[in-house]
């Protein structure tokens, strides 16, 4: 048996199901996901650099994007109302994320650790791109409440008024630019996108 199996377990992403508390009339699963996180956390880089005078590594803010739920390949995906309940299941779920990281570094090659230790150990050099990541993660979870909603799909109501409102409390300008001239295209049918 190999000892390298990283990439078959990241392989394995698209078998992991997200929103499994929730009535979908679409599945989305965690490749999918973080494919979304990506090419949002990849604009918002842009948006930041073009408009804003920052100075983002939009490509490894996109790579960062693409492993932010990898370890979820180990522990599952933790619905949001359980993994944020209270402080001590939150820290806890931490530890499980961090140990799930080691365990799939431990499937590299000594040689490749370094590359891929800062997907699943936060630098401080990579501090304001997480900061990107977690604001597309979050816009992505609003894409996905308003692709249910547009369906029909009720069950998807409050988290939709949820998601928007943090949307929109995030204090980050290229966020506020994204919102304002990208998201409402989400909202629209295909026929309204191609008139």
């Amino acid at each position: 048996m190999s000892k390298y199996n990283f990439f078959a377990m990241v392989n394995r992403m698209k078998l992991i199901d997200r929103w499994a508390l929730m009535r979908n009339t679409s599945k989305e699963n965690i490749a999918e996901h973080s494919h979304s996180v990506a090419v949002i956390a990849h604009a918002l880089a842009l948006i930041g650099n073009k408009k804003f005078g920052k100075n983002y590594n939009a490509d490894r803010a996109a790579v960062l994007a693409l492993y932010h739920d990898t370890t979820e390949v180990i522990t599952g995906d933790m619905p949001t109302p359980v993994k944020y309940y209270n402080d001590d299941i939150k820290n806890t779920y931490k530890e499980i994320e961090s140990a799930a990281g080691e365990r799939l570094l431990a499937m590299l090659p000594e040689e490749f650790h370094t590359d891929y230790k800062p997907m699943f150990e936060k630098q401080d050099c990579d501090s304001e791109l997480w900061a990107l990541v977690k604001a597309a993660d979050k816009i992505s979870a609003l894409i996905k409440c308003v692709e249910e909603n547009r369906m029909g799909n009720r069950e998807f109501d409050l988290a939709l008024k949820a998601q928007e409102e943090k949307i929109a409390s995030i204090d980050l300008p290229e966020v506020q630019y994204f919102r304002t001239h990208f998201l409402p295209s989400y909202y629209l049918t295909l026929d309204e996108h191609t008139k």
